[in-house]
């Protein structure tokens, strides 16, 4: 049985549809992420799971309990669930050690201290229990929040934009070590983000969102080389969408030349598709007598990022090691190293 499972789950603010018809299932120990733009219903999905927001239609099940139908409704507090929120939510006026006993009011005195201490150790602040939050960085302060959602054992965890707050490299690094948390105490767990960095260090599996409809649920190495949508190849990752016409039943011509892939189910001979194109698919080679123009370029430290131009006037990116230092309007020599070129119908690609 899936520790999570959505059947057909739809959520509304008054007459508005903003979750759409969504499945999707989280194994046990499993962690997932959703991922997408600001107003794509990612949050209000996660809401409805947690029992913030009554659904509109479908089923939500955690385990085989049923908690939310068109016929049900389980109050929030009875879902055994643990809440990771954007702001942490601690109490200011509560030492760490109060903070992370809020949940245990349950719990015999000795067994209480026995997981408080327990808790500190694992997310590594043993030393911290009688400070108050203002006393902490805002990383030891996100550690503390995952520490109280933890601390009465729940069925699993939901985390709204938890490391939002925080600088770019610290919200990777913490996102790595709460995986590591969330791994050692076997707990699932649904993250929501819009940042795909902190959702691919975290997530087993991650859902793509965009206007309420999931639009791929999978690992993240397939969303960013198997994308289904013309939309999660966009959004994950950086590439480009150049037009071809399809030859055979293994091919499709582009400018770029022949490319050997397996074709959308349907798709005929003589029609037009759009191909991805991703950085790493293009390699700068100075030797090279094919050579295109280069119309941007962003400086990444050790790699520039160069946009090419084509024939027809479409672009495509290249990175390049940062001591090949091309000015644009320059030429610079190319050569295509793809594996596997993903293909997507014309009227796809223009929803």
């Amino acid at each position: 049985m899936p520790e999570l499972n959505l059947h057909q789950v739809q959520a509304s603010h008054q007459a508005h549809t903003v979750v759409n018809r969504i499945d999707l299932r989280l194994r046990e120990g499993e962690i997932g992420c959703l991922l997408g733009p600001s107003g794509c219903g990612k949050t209000t999905l996660l809401r409805t799971i947690a029992g913030l927001h009554a659904p509109s239609g479908g089923e939500i099940r955690i385990g085989e309990t049923l908690m939310a139908s068109d016929r049900v409704n389980v109050p929030t507090e009875k879902r055994k669930i643990g809440m990771v929120f954007q702001d942490y939510a601690l109490f200011p006026h509560m030492t760490v050690y109060d903070n992370i006993a809020f949940g245990l009011d349950k719990f015999p005195a000795a067994l209480k201290r026995e997981r408080i201490q327990q808790l500190l150790e694992l997310i590594g602040l043993p030393q911290v229990g009688d400070r108050y939050p203002h006393q902490l960085s805002g990383g030891q302060q996100q550690r503390i929040a995952l520490a109280r959602a933890l601390a009465p054992r729940p069925t699993m965890l939901l985390m709204d934009e938890p490391f939002s707050g925080l600088d770019v490299e610290l919200r990777e690094s913490l996102a790595r070590e709460v995986r590591g948390i969330l791994k050692s105490e076997g707990i699932s767990a649904l993250m929501v983000t819009h940042n795909q960095n902190e959702a691919f260090a975290m997530a087993d599996s991650v859902g793509v969102l965009k206007d309420g409809r999931l639009l791929q649920w999978d690992t993240p190495y397939n969303l960013y080389h198997q994308p289904l949508h013309p939309f999660i190849a966009d959004f994950i990752g950086q590439g480009s969408l150049i037009s071809g016409r399809v030859c055979d039943c293994r091919a499709v011509h582009t400018e770029l030349g022949l490319l050997k892939t397996h074709l959308p189910f349907g798709t005929e001979s003589g029609e037009e598709v759009s191909v991805l194109v991703r950085p790493d698919d293009i390699i700068h080679d100075d030797s090279s007598d094919w050579k295109l123009e280069v119309v941007n370029r962003a400086f990444r430290g050790s790699h520039f990022l160069f946009t090419l131009k084509l024939p027809s006037g479409e672009k495509v990116m290249c990175m390049s090691q940062s001591h090949h230092d091309h000015p644009v309007g320059s030429k610079i020599g190319i050569k295509l190293e793809m594996d596997h070129a993903v293909v997507f119908p014309k009227a796809l690609s223009g929803e």
